[in-house]
């Protein structure tokens, strides 16, 4: 389903260049969980961005469903096929905007017809009633907002969903509420998912696989079964892991 091939990715110009990822190489098969995990600033997100063509200034190739995505510009089928939830739901909805018409409008951006009744089943379908239909964020939890978000990128019916640490920013009580109303929604519509995390515990949970990063390279990439039984390859990873689970006893 996906595709990166030697990825470089930097900001700024020479001498004061940031190359933020490093030859980055992986493939992301059609309806597999697959994260992203490192450190903070170790380019995971970076990735996510380039993909979406946030970011333009990168090399190498990148491939969804075999069509190569070139430039910084996405067409309506890339965006029709792949879809990104981001980590903070306070921030990626627009506080003068209903739930009505951030979904209004992502459907008519996407071509789709019987506007009315795709917007009753999408609220239904990420755990909200009708009754949210005319709220604005403000009305909305933390979790409540991250559910419009992913109705509205699961507006476009895709296929593929990038998300940027998609529970980071939400009270621990609603975290577990929100990973499982992705895997959930992974199985009922045959999702791929490419998620970024700092906790290894929740890629443990929704991932088949997942790549390990330090300051922008892929260090290893391992199964969710070798994670769960710490199986690293790398030191960097081990210590990771090590880290997760915090220090032993002397």
């Amino acid at each position: 389903m996906l595709h990166v091939g030697n990825l470089d990715v930097w900001f700024g110009l020479p001498p004061a260049q940031l190359v933020a990822v490093k030859g980055a190489s992986f493939d992301v098969a059609r309806g597999e969980s697959f994260g992203l995990v490192g450190e903070s600033g170790s380019g995971k997100s970076t990735i996510l961005r380039a993909i979406t063509g946030l970011i333009d200034t990168w090399s190498g190739d990148i491939r969804v469903a075999g069509e190569a995505v070139t430039g910084s510009r996405r067409d309506r089928t890339f965006h029709k096929r792949v879809q990104m939830v981001f980590q903070d739901p306070y921030a990626s909805l627009h506080p003068r905007h209903s739930v009505d018409r951030v979904l209004s409008e992502t459907l008519h951006l996407q071509g789709m017809t019987d506007i009315d009744s795709r917007i009753t089943r999408l609220l239904e379908q990420v755990g909200l009633g009708r009754g949210f239909r005319f709220r604005y964020p403000h009305q909305l939890s933390g979790g409540q907002r991250q559910r419009v978000a992913i109705a509205r990128a699961l507006a476009a019916e895709p296929e593929l969903l990038l998300l940027d640490e998609p529970t980071s920013a939400l009270d621990v009580s609603v975290q577990a509420e929100i990973l499982n109303l992705l895997a959930d929604l992974r199985r009922e519509r045959g999702l791929t998912y490419v998620m970024v995390s700092h906790d290894l515990a929740v890629v443990g949970h929704m991932c088949d696989r997942l790549a390990v990063m330090r300051g922008g390279e892929l260090v290893e990439i391992m199964s969710a079964d070798q994670l769960r039984a710490h199986q690293a390859q790398a030191d960097y990873t081990s210590d990771l892991i090590g880290a997760s689970i915090g220090y032993e006893r002397a």
